[in-house]
């Protein structure tokens, strides 16, 4: 009897039918926004970190310090895999994880802080912001990951945006210091790949752990060389503090906060997130150092948003999706 103040079954259906897709979506939206949040705080972090390594690197030079940020960075790693009972890595598996380290830490950052010393600082934003370029290359290569056009055009945006916020400075540097960031790019770009294949099978915790004692240990075996032609500068508590926070913060934090970003969200659209990183540079600049930001800034600032938001949920057949 449909005069009973009862809802018909088929309105029952549909009614459990609406509610539980409500609550599907808020379980599929979250864990975007979570990997979303993770690479724009690692950028971030990284984009401050430049203030730090380039009054660092006038006291110890980059193997050094690269040795002593990852060695560091793994002891408090490894803490937290055994507070947290992670996953190790298998014996048979540290072969892969020792050339995640080496590419991503022993290659890449050494390579980074050698072209920051070697030229200015705007060419270091514009090169090393190639680095999403070839992540999405080498993930299409590697991860057989679809490049969409929606990635393209995110791509295109957030390059035009990095090179508008830095298109008055002085960009006359020497060949060397911009082969050696471009050079940092692309090894960043693979690093990024092969730990979005390794955290398929690892927590994201025990790939950092892991690939951070194998960069650390291999610029360390460098780092003597290093010392004997370019000796230590007179190491202060300022340094030192400076060195803590490049090993805890720029590193362990921010390299377990990129890691989780590419486990969710996958390597080319995580990509995107790292044009964030010049962006943040020049605000903290304007905040710690007094500089000046004029429009170029807000207007590459936000064709970079734009082309996060274009990105962040592609599915990867073009279509805006809440999960992959």
């Amino acid at each position: 009897m449909n005069d009973l103040p009862y809802p018909s079954s088929a309105a029952k259906l549909r009614q459990t039918l609406e509610t539980s897709g409500g609550s599907v979506t808020r379980a599929l939206i979250r864990p975007k926004l979570i990997g979303a949040a993770c690479a724009l705080t690692a950028a971030v972090i990284w984009g401050g970190m430049y203030v730090v390594s380039k009054v660092v690197l006038d006291v110890i030079p980059p193997l050094s310090l690269v040795a002593a940020r990852f060695l560091l960075c793994s002891l408090v790693l490894f803490a937290a895999m055994r507070l947290s009972r992670a996953m190790p890595i298998a014996r048979r598996d540290w072969p892969m994880v020792a050339r995640i380290g080496i590419v991503g830490f022993g290659l890449s950052v050494v390579l980074q802080f050698v072209g920051t010393k070697l030229t200015s600082a705007a060419n270091g934003a514009l090169v090393t912001s190639a680095a999403p370029a070839f992540i999405v290359l080498f993930a299409a290569l590697l991860l057989r990951e679809a490049l969409t056009a929606r990635k393209l055009i995110g791509l295109a945006l957030a390059t035009g945006g990095v090179v508008v916020v830095i298109a008055p400075t002085d960009l006359s540097a020497s060949l060397p210091g911009n082969l050696a960031l471009l050079a940092a790019a692309l090894t960043w770009g693979l690093y990024s790949v092969l730990v979005r294949s390794a955290v398929q099978t690892y927590p994201t915790l025990s790939v950092s752990a892991y690939a951070g004692l194998a960069g650390g240990l291999f610029t360390a075996l460098l780092a003597p060389l290093e010392l004997a032609a370019n000796p230590l500068g007179v190491v202060t508590p300022a340094i030192v503090l400076g060195v803590l926070y490049l090993a805890f913060i720029a590193t362990a934090l921010a390299m377990v906060l990129w890691n989780k970003a590419l486990e969710i969200l996958g390597a080319g659209v995580t990509a995107i997130f790292f044009f964030a990183q010049p962006v943040a540079g020049a605000l903290l600049g304007w905040l710690l150092l007094g500089e000046s930001l004029g429009p170029n800034f807000f207007l590459g600032g936000a064709l970079i948003l734009l082309a996060v938001a274009l990105t962040a949920g592609d599915d990867g057949a073009g279509r805006l999706t809440l999960q992959r």
